[in-house]
């Protein structure tokens, strides 16, 4: 990803998951947002974007973050969205066991309250080492917490899965979080 749609992508992040009213863009309850609104909001406040591009930036990000509906006539963040959108996704089984990717300095908060979902609408869980690696990395040297989902299941907690597969609960209790 090259830094004009890397940027493209931050900016996107931004108007789709947090402050649509950046660009005085109009969300629908699901979090969709007509495509041709958003370019023409875009380029109305001097963030010169066209379809290509967009289509290229959808295409290209290496989180699929965001996702077109069928005809690519709407678009919207897949999730980590801190604006109240119901994003339709049902309860699903995840497996047995997720992780979560953070640093040091975090530890101590989680340790006595768990995960919280903070401004998000979810906390964040991966499938999978690596990808918790990935994302805790961003923010210094990671830590990888695996989180007994089963548990939790059995528990009665809810779990869903984004378009981008990405885990999604509302809250992890520190029972079920492995140090």
């Amino acid at each position: 990803m090259n830094n004009d749609t890397k940027n493209i992508s931050k900016f996107l992040s931004l108007v789709l998951r947090h402050a649509p009213e950046t660009i005085k863009l109009s969300l629908d309850v699901n979090g969709w947002a007509d495509v041709e609104e958003l370019l023409k909001q875009c380029n109305a406040f001097q963030k010169k974007l066209d379809k290509e591009t967009l289509e290229q930036v959808v295409e290209t990000n290496d989180k699929k973050r965001f996702a077109f509906n069928d005809d690519k006539t709407k678009i919207r963040a897949s999730q980590g969205h801190s604006v109240a959108v119901d994003l339709d996704i049902k309860p699903i089984t995840p497996p047995d066991i997720l992780f979560h990717g953070t640093v040091e300095k975090f530890l101590e908060a989680i340790k006595k309250e768990g995960l919280q979902k903070m401004s998000r609408q979810h906390v964040h869980l991966s499938k999978d080492i690596e990808t918790a690696t990935k994302v805790a990395s961003r923010r210094g040297k990671p830590v990888i917490l695996s989180i007994e989902t089963q548990r939790m299941v059995e528990d009665g907690y809810l779990f869903y899965c984004s378009e981008n597969g990405v885990w999604l609960t509302d809250e992890v209790p520190v029972a079920y979080i492995k140090f």
